[in-house]
């Protein structure tokens, strides 16, 4: 899966196909199948979820009736052993090797709601909107302190009024995640858990209900910690080889780095991370231990939405 491109294989048939990814390229898809005698209604397409450009393929196939599974890049990574090479038709090869080896117990994913797809590009659009703001109000200072500024200066005047008109968007913007969630009972109530963790703010709270599809794409909290990087693999073999254990750089670095000021947050209000936190620094430097607060609190987000209860501090289950 690609921005422009998609490439296709058959692993049984041996055939693949580069696609544009786009309606165009969906009927080239199509023709290609008849081709080769593929019934689409009896094929599972299993695609890699990118978090973003697999969505008009995905919208292709639910127009179609067509089954399709989205499986974490690294899941497919993982179950293929030993590779070399690599280009996206060996690429899309290994995937469809991947869906041929566990026909039997992959599962359709569900129809796509289409509020996630609103709320992503949403939080995309007012994330511009705030760098943007950012970059002017640095302007604005900049100018303050280099020269002599008149009232009537140019560059500051337009530059005010656009950090007026797009904190005003953002504004707007952040209104009509709001409305999203509280017209979606299920998400809604995930929105209260998660912000009842200290800190997890509204921003962290709409991110990960939009990037999990309210906690139904990712099956626990260690897939999503992969996804988003913050995970830690090790690299060690026999007695000679021992590196330090480090995160994939294949992840969502946007979410990862929103994570990073309700890491901050937690190790500053939460009695019990803050403790963790002091414990780990005598041995670690602060990046290593901030993300290992941000492991813990996707793993606090995920449990609590499948107990469905609110966050309470010093809580302890029963025996």
């Amino acid at each position: 899966m690609s921005k422009l491109t998609l490439d296709i294989s058959s692993f049984e048939l041996g055939i693949h196909i580069k696609i544009d990814n786009c309606s165009a390229g969906f009927k080239v898809f199509q023709k290609w199948c008849k081709t080769h005698n593929i019934n689409l209604q009896e094929t599972l397409i299993v695609m890699e979820h990118t978090g973003g450009y697999e969505y008009r393929f995905i919208q292709f196939c639910e127009a179609f009736s067509i089954a399709y599974r989205r499986v974490p890049g690294l899941e497919i990574k993982s179950s293929m052993g030993i590779t070399r090479g690599k280009s996206d038709e060996s690429d899309s090869f290994r995937i469809s090797e991947y869906g041929e080896q566990r026909i039997k117990t992959i599962e359709p994913s569900k129809p796509l709601d289409k509020n996630f797809l609103t709320l992503k590009q949403l939080l995309s659009f007012r994330k511009r909107l705030i760098r943007e703001r950012a970059g002017l109000k640095s302007t604005v200072s900049e100018r303050r302190h280099m020269y002599e500024i008149k009232t009537a200066d140019a560059i500051t005047h337009i530059s005010k009024a656009k950090i007026k008109s797009n904190t005003k968007y953002i504004d707007q913007v952040e209104k009509e995640i709001t409305e999203i969630i509280r017209s979606n009972e299920a998400m809604l109530l995930n929105y209260r858990i998660i912000t009842s963790i200290k800190g997890i703010g509204k921003v962290n709270a709409w991110m990960t209900i939009a990037y999990t599809e309210n906690f139904t794409s990712f099956p626990d909290g260690r897939t999503y910690a992969v996804y988003v990087g913050v995970l830690p693999f090790g690299h060690r073999s026999g007695t000679s080889i021992k590196r330090r254990t480090k995160v994939s750089k294949l992840a969502n670095k946007e979410l990862k780095q929103e994570l990073n000021q309700a890491g901050k947050t937690a190790m500053t209000h939460d009695p019990e991370i803050r403790a963790y936190a002091q414990r780990k620094l005598k041995n670690k430097c602060f990046s290593l231990v901030l993300n290992n607060v941000k492991f813990k609190l996707i793993l606090r987000m995920f449990s609590l939405v499948k107990r469905q209860e609110l966050f309470v501090e010093n809580y302890r289950r029963a025996a």
